[in-house]
């Protein structure tokens, strides 16, 4: 059985931490240890606690979400970190994940969707919202006539096996592991190791990386995008 997530609850409104810790409150999974209601309360906390997930938002006092993360990570690599906040600006989703965030929630987001993403992240996945995800891709969408595809970058390319070459579309669609192990009836093991292997040989190192490269390839639909989008 696996053991209970501790988390620490970031959030500079105390009325909205009590809201997050009912809501937690009824999963045996997971475990409120700590409270900030600031930046620098939060890497303090996160350095005495040593929780499994900071679930941080990104306006508070002293320290930002974004300046926050980047010190808790300075001081622990393996910090897994949870954005959960109401901005779902482009820049700010970009600025929390460049700065090292695990994964992105917006606050309207249902409650089972906090929950998965709880999960996904202190299990060293990553996980962004549907709204924040689409964001991350407008962001590069924008930007891929501008940017073109390395000859190095295109022979890595080569060296993806056609099952790695699937996976990578389908991440770069946004589906999890599990969403894509049910597509393609493997385990959530195997498509994982396929995703390691494939980000190992692009040199690629998180999930807006990923999402960059293959718009760069046009692995992802534009159009069908755009029509989202607007």
């Amino acid at each position: 059985m696996r053991e209970t997530v501790r988390v620490l609850l970031c959030d500079d409104h105390t009325l909205f931490r009590e809201g997050i810790k009912a809501i937690l409150k009824d999963e045996h999974s997971i475990e409120v240890v700590g409270e900030a209601d600031n930046g620098r309360a939060a890497v303090a906390k996160t350095q005495e606690l040593h929780p499994d997930v900071v679930l941080l938002d990104v306006a508070m006092p002293d320290f930002s979400g974004v300046e926050a993360t980047r010190r808790i990570l300075k001081t622990d690599k393996k910090a897994k970190i949870l954005i959960l906040t109401m901005y779902e600006e482009e820049e700010v989703v970009n600025r929390c994940l460049h700065a090292g965030a695990a994964g992105y929630v917006l606050k309207d987001a249902p409650r089972s969707h906090l929950i998965h993403a709880i999960d996904v992240v202190s299990r060293g996945g990553q996980y962004l919202s549907s709204r924040a995800l689409k964001k991350v891709v407008k962001h590069y969408v924008e930007g891929a006539p501008n940017v073109k595809v390395a000859p190095s970058a295109a022979s890595s390319y080569e060296r993806l096996s056609d099952r790695e070459r699937e996976v990578l579309k389908l991440l770069a669609d946004g589906l999890t592991l599990k969403d894509i192990a049910a597509r393609l009836l493997l385990s959530v093991k195997t498509v994982d190791a396929h995703k390691t292997n494939l980000m190992r040989k692009l040199d690629l190192h998180d999930r807006s990386e990923l999402i960059k490269y293959a718009i760069q390839r046009k692995l992802i639909r534009l159009p069908s995008i755009d029509s989202e989008l607007n």
